[in-house]
């Protein structure tokens, strides 16, 4: 093999790499699911309305942690090469699974959710590595791939937590651990550096902290608007994950299988998506235009959602609604555009900041609205009521988007 072969191919191990680094990152969100309950009553006792309250404690600490380090770790990138950013994090996060499955107490728990908020932040990282590496006729594709890889993270995690479950609570995270350590010594050995002497840029803590970010992102021309679309359609999008188990259960009684099963056909119906059917609508509609079909077939899927009495009708709306997938690689393909090469750290991290931040708000808006609607003494009963407002927001960003001008097409 030639010289160009062979750097062809490292090439291609390094995206691989940095691709299942994501998943990975996707992963742990759902591999802990189906084992925490019995984890926390084993830990601490009590009952499970206890332990569902310990649950959602940690649940926001790892978002809280993710919002704040994804800026941090995203412009250390810039300042230190993307290679070592992602290697020490695959390691504390091995690390973090460890002590996760030894932990005795609360607090160690609590512990391991915090670094596991901060060793998530990485995508981030892995977002900047994929615009070092794409033209910017790729670059929304591209980042539709990472997309794809959190899909297939979304739909592996939870049925991996579950089927190692049946071994013991603990199982999840040893096997966990195992495969953090693999994917670290992948990219040990395979992953290039992007980050040269010609975009790299010093380390600034006023820039790095998620408010200083924003700052200063939001100051390029035409990236502010699409931030804020961005963060608008991730609120509206998260109304599935905050409320999908409550809402079916409530609507059509379903069972935890088939819950389950539809959550697993939206991961897998995403992934494609954004893999997949995101490179030809970029270039048979470019980015812009993208963005706004994008939007309207969700708009179709939440307004139907709102009403349904079908359970099947619903089934069969989850590919239409994943269409929508393609909004946030596309606008991430724009402000990747936008930006200087020694920026895109910097503007993935704010990117991934502000995707965790939708994930605090969302589930409590979403959740609220579905207990103010489905409670007793409810004026109205609407358990659809959360897609309601998901649509508001979403046709307020789309409406932002409408007016914003960019020099994207």
């Amino acid at each position: 093999m030639d010289e160009c072969g062979r750097a062809e191919r490292h090439s291609r191990l390094s995206l691989v790499f940095v691709l299942a680094t994501v998943m990975i990152d996707a992963m742990g969100i759902g591999l802990i699911m189906p084992v925490m309950p019995g984890l926390i009553t084993g830990v601490q006792g009590g009952t499970l309305a206890q332990a569902a309250v310990w649950g959602g404690v940690l649940s926001t600490v790892f978002a809280v942690m993710q919002f704040l380090f994804s800026p941090v770790l995203g412009s250390l990138s810039d300042a230190v090469g993307r290679r070592p950013v992602l290697l020490v994090s695959l390691f504390v996060m091995a690390l973090d699974y460890l002590i996760m499955a030894l932990a005795g107490t609360m607090w160690l728990l609590l512990l391991g959710r915090i670094l596991g908020g901060i060793t998530a932040a990485t995508h981030s990282t892995a977002g900047a590595y994929i615009a070092d590496i794409s033209p910017p006729e790729k670059k929304a594709a591209n980042f539709g791939l990472l997309g794809a890889a959190f899909g297939a993270g979304f739909v592996l995690g939870p049925l991996m937590g579950g089927l190692l479950g049946e071994l013991g609570t603990r199982a999840p995270f040893y096997a966990a651990a195992v495969l953090v350590l693999a994917n670290f010594t992948l990219g040990w050995f395979v992953m290039g550096e992007t980050v040269q002497d010609k975009n790299r840029r010093p380390f600034d803590w006023r820039r790095a902290n998620p408010f200083g970010a924003f700052r200063a992102v939001g100051r390029i021309p035409g990236v502010k608007p699409l931030l804020w679309v961005y963060f608008l359609y991730s609120v509206a999008i998260y109304v599935y994950p905050a409320i999908w188990a409550y809402f079916t259960l409530e609507r059509f009684g379903w069972q935890p299988q088939v819950i389950g099963l539809s959550l697993a056909v939206y991961g897998i119906s995403m992934a494609l998506v954004q893999g997949w059917l995101l490179r030809y609508t970029v270039i048979w509609f470019g980015e812009r235009r993208t963005v706004i079909w994008g939007q309207l077939f969700e708009f179709i899927a939440l307004g139907i959602l709102a009403f349904i009495s079908s359970g099947t009708l619903a089934l069969l709306l989850i590919p239409v609604s994943a269409l929508g997938a393609v909004v946030q690689p596309a606008l991430q393909g724009m402000m990747a555009q936008a930006v200087e090469d020694n920026q895109q750290g910097e503007l993935q991290g704010v990117v991934t900041a502000v995707n965790a931040l939708a994930m605090i708000l969302s589930p409590l808006m979403m959740t609220a609205v579905f207990a103010r609607f489905t409670g007793e003494g409810a004026g109205l009963y609407l358990p659809g009521a959360p897609f309601l407002l998901a649509l508001l927001m979403m046709a307020i960003g789309c409406a932002v988007f409408l007016r914003s001008k960019t020099s994207v097409a």
